[in-house]
């Protein structure tokens, strides 16, 4: 559907409630605005205004809901002023209505019915026999990086950087929430080589460079850097598992989810066709 038949939709869907405004006020009702043949009146702003709010706080804002109806209404006017005569609004209602009860319908029916946990072995098995679906556009790596203020204690850091002692690297995450301006330090997770370039001074790491400069310090500015990469995956090939994992699980639900909608739907033809509700000429 075009884009602009789905803004006219909304905008006639908001039409259609009345955007607050009434056309048959009790007797006592009061109006407070008109615009064309839309009135506003004092009854469809119950519960606009909360229990406990002062006079003056109160009438700002039943003026500020005044003046948003009075637009909102000019708005509405113009658009249904100027829809184009080829365009069948009520064709249109219809169909988008339709639209929105299936979507419903279907959503609620995938909630009831689909399994929507992927195990670790079906994930294996989609991907290596569709590899062909996940391949590489540029270099990734998983990366350990600082960026810290150049007054802190290189030492002390020096020595928690170089150290493989686990209660060391927890140290290191605690001073890196206290003290970094930029922290990786997952090693497990896969980034983009761009992403990291962007981080560390100009040059340091690139597509060329990678082999020789596995990991370093250097300084720039009012800042030290340390960077160390742990692994790279090479542009143009396939991907690792575990950096596909999660797209090849929507990719599995999304299958599983149609597959549901598909035999769900012929299921249903199939009986409607035996207790003869449907006859086709």
């Amino acid at each position: 559907m075009h884009k602009y038949q789905f803004s006219l939709l909304f905008a006639l869907s908001a039409m259609l409630s009345g955007c607050g405004s009434s056309t048959s006020p009790k007797a006592d009702d009061k109006l407070l605005a008109k615009v064309y043949n839309k009135s506003l009146f004092l009854s469809a702003l119950d519960g606009v205004v909360p229990d406990g709010v002062t006079k003056e706080d109160s009438a700002l804002m039943v003026d500020a809901y005044v003046q948003r109806w009075a637009r909102e209404q000019l708005l509405m006017y113009e658009a249904e002023r100027n829809i184009p005569k080829d365009i069948d609004i009520d064709e249109l209602v219809r169909s988008y209505r339709a639209s929105l009860v299936r979507f419903n319908f279907e959503e609620q029916l995938i909630a009831e019915k689909m399994d929507s946990t992927v195990a670790e072995s079906e994930l294996l098995s989609f991907y290596e026999n569709n590899k062909a679906q996940f391949q590489l556009e540029s270099m990734i790596l998983k990366c350990l990086i600082l960026k810290l203020p150049g007054n802190e204690d290189e030492s002390a850091i020096n020595k928690l950087w170089n150290s493989n002692n686990p209660s060391d690297e927890a140290k290191l995450k605690t001073l890196a929430r206290q003290k970094a301006q930029i922290t990786l330090l997952d090693r497990d997770k896969w980034y983009k080589l761009e992403e990291v370039a962007a981080i560390l001074p100009k040059g340091t790491l690139t597509p060329d460079n990678m082999g020789s400069r596995r990991e370093g310090t250097l300084k720039e500015g009012d800042y030290r850097y340390y960077y160390r990469v742990l692994e790279t995956a090479q542009g143009k090939s396939t991907a690792p598992f575990d950096y596909v994992k999660e797209q090849a699980t929507r990719i599995i639900l999304h299958k599983r989810k149609q597959d549901l909608l598909d035999k769900w739907k012929e299921d249903l033809y199939q009986k409607e066709l035996k207790r003869e509700n449907i006859k086709i000429k």
